[in-house]
């Protein structure tokens, strides 16, 4: 039993998992700062000086003893805005990587997935009656 695991964690996939976890980690951390240091305060300067991140509805004013009770709307849009960057820098990427993976497969002349090949061709025809 402890040489399948060893087989298993050292076969690649897990390895490979954990580096892709890591990076994706890291990757947010780029994102999340990029919208909240760059793209929030942009977007507050263009809605004429609005702090999105202090946008709050205040349920209970904090009073001797209690702290405020709050619903801050403005961080769920950071982190809406977060994702859908996230979201958009992976399509690309995926897009990409799957590009590259086709054009390779055209050079060393290995058959088209004939699924791959429908779907090239409905999306063909369906531009040429737009």
């Amino acid at each position: 039993m402890i040489k399948e695991f060893k087989e298993f964690m050292y076969g690649g996939n897990v390895i490979d998992a954990a580096v892709g976890f890591v990076m994706g980690l890291a990757f947010k951390a780029v994102i999340d700062s990029f919208v909240a240091d760059i793209l929030t305060p942009l977007i507050g300067m263009v809605l004429g000086g609005l702090d999105l991140s202090s946008m709050k509805i205040v349920l209970r004013a904090a009073s001797e003893g209690r702290g405020e009770v709050a619903i801050t709307y403005g961080n769920l849009i950071q982190v809406i805005i977060s994702f859908v960057l996230i979201a958009f820098v992976l399509f690309l990427f995926v897009k990409a990587v799957n590009a590259a993976r086709a054009r390779k497969a055209q050079e060393e002349g290995e058959e088209v997935d004939p699924d791959i090949e429908l779907l090239t061709e409905i999306r063909d025809l369906l531009k040429d009656e737009e």
